[in-house]
């Protein structure tokens, strides 16, 4: 006898599960929804310039080139997430980015040889001038912080004053003119051919970062029954683990499918007595160290905000000042160490822009500051403080790169590309604002 609608069921009589949604399964899994759907929108974006461009962008050697020239923006973006968290802007990342580049190209090819008489085969060049650049960059970023937090002038203004009085001694220092010839060593942090680590060990990373997936969700499922919170479904940590290393190995395999160009293979076969074969030599650059560098500085990054007293701090800031305060964190302090960040990270994009020129120029770093906070808020960080991602900065970086590569790759002029560049900035600052007027009602 059937049930009447509505009426309860008869005693022995189970009631028919229902099927869990589509939704309900991705939320199993725990997955970052706003970082999954800016990978989606990268490869919607780099599959429309493709078709715009007939299928000649998607290759090895536009996407490898296009990841090289994302990596400053990403790094100097790790750091403006702990800016822009902290209710502070930082415009004088690019002016920064190119005093440094520019010490650096001086450094190696005038004040070593002829200040500390440094012969030309010294073999610690390269960390002896980065080394000075990170403090150079340091020392700037402390500066701008203690008269942001113990001064109290707004961030904005000083550094508007800092992107303009900083542009202006990078021309103090060359005095107008591009400086070239650096340390063959360091030209490797740039990428290239030589830049690069080669197939073998760029499988070996891949094998690696596979392993590091494996480690991380085993432990984590661990930490969670050990402080009895509800775990992830065994079949989500699977399907987490096969898409995270596919993913690595299908990078590392693209990577690979990246080779010299064919007068450097056959060179350097002639140098070391490799014979050529019919087709040409065929050496695969595999990821290139500018990448390489780029992930340390994320995993750090991510380690720091979220592992870290400082992080923590920095986050608490920014979600209520008043609160944090009162709770006894030094705010001041904490300020000031943000902008020491942001200056070492500065000086690590101005050591990529270097070694890629083999030198430096005066507009080295112009616009950096447009890219990298359009960046950190396209990835999620909010202008009103306590929110922001490490890892959806430096992807919000290739979503603006791919965009500037691409309109460039289909003869879209650098003005034009500004203009697409500043309305993504209003828009993501746009749907910010509306997501947060949203949450409150």
């Amino acid at each position: 006898m059937t049930n009447v609608a509505g009426a309860p069921p008869v005693q022995g009589q189970t009631k028919p599960r229902s099927r869990p949604s589509i939704s309900g399964l991705i939320a199993q899994t725990e997955i970052d929804l706003r970082l999954f759907g800016m990978l989606v929108a990268l490869a919607v974006i780099l599959l429309a310039f493709d078709i715009m461009s007939g299928g000649q962008m998607i290759s090895p050697t536009n996407m490898v080139t296009l990841s090289v020239q994302a990596t400053g923006i990403a790094i100097i973006a790790t750091g403006m997430v702990l800016v822009i968290v902290s209710r502070n802007i930082d415009l004088s990342v690019g002016s920064l980015v190119g005093f440094v580049a520019m010490s650096y190209a001086l450094l190696m090819t005038d004040w070593f040889p002829n200040i500390l008489h440094l012969p030309a085969d010294f073999p610690l060049t390269w960390l002896l001038a980065l080394a000075i650049g990170i403090a150079i960059g340091a020392a700037f970023g402390a500066l701008q912080g203690f008269i942001i937090a113990y001064v109290g002038v707004p961030s904005f203004i000083v550094t508007l004053g800092g992107l303009l009085s900083i542009r202006g001694l990078v021309w103090y220092l060359s005095s107008g003119a591009a400086v070239s010839g650096l340390d063959p060593t360091f030209q490797l942090i740039g990428g290239g051919a030589a830049g690069s680590m080669g197939a073998t060990l760029t499988w070996g990373v891949g094998v690696v970062g596979c392993l590091a997936i494996v480690w991380f969700l085993f432990t984590a499922r661990r930490q969670r029954r050990r402080f009895e919170f509800p775990v992830r479904p065994m079949w989500a940590e699977a399907v987490i683990g096969v898409v995270g290393c596919m993913a690595i190995l299908g990078l590392a395999a693209f990577a690979n499918a990246n080779y010299w160009p064919k007068g450097l293979a056959t060179r350097y076969a002639a140098e070391h007595g490799i014979a050529v074969p019919a087709g040409g030599l065929q050496i695969s650059t595999g990821f290139p160290y500018p990448i390489m560098l780029l992930i340390g500085v994320t995993i750090v990054m991510s380690w720091v905000a979220k592992r870290r007293r400082f992080g923590r701090f920095v986050f608490a800031y920014g979600g209520n000042p008043d609160a944090a305060t009162l709770a006894g964190i030094n705010t001041r302090w904490t300020i000031l160490k943000t902008y020491v960040v942001m200056g070492i990270l500065c000086a690590l994009a101005a050591a990529v822009a270097a070694a890629r020129l083999n030198g430096s120029t005066l507009d080295v770093g112009q616009s950096y500051e447009l890219y990298v906070i359009a960046a950190a808020v396209v990835g999620g960080t909010s202008f009103a403080g306590g929110t922001g991602s490490i890892a959806g900065a430096v992807v919000g970086a290739f979503v603006m790169q791919s965009i500037a590569y691409g309109l460039s790759f289909n003869g879209v002029n650098s003005p034009g590309q500004n203009v697409v560049a500043g309305v993504v900035l209003i828009l993501a600052v746009g749907f910010d604002a509306w997501n947060r007027r949203r949450s409150r009602s």
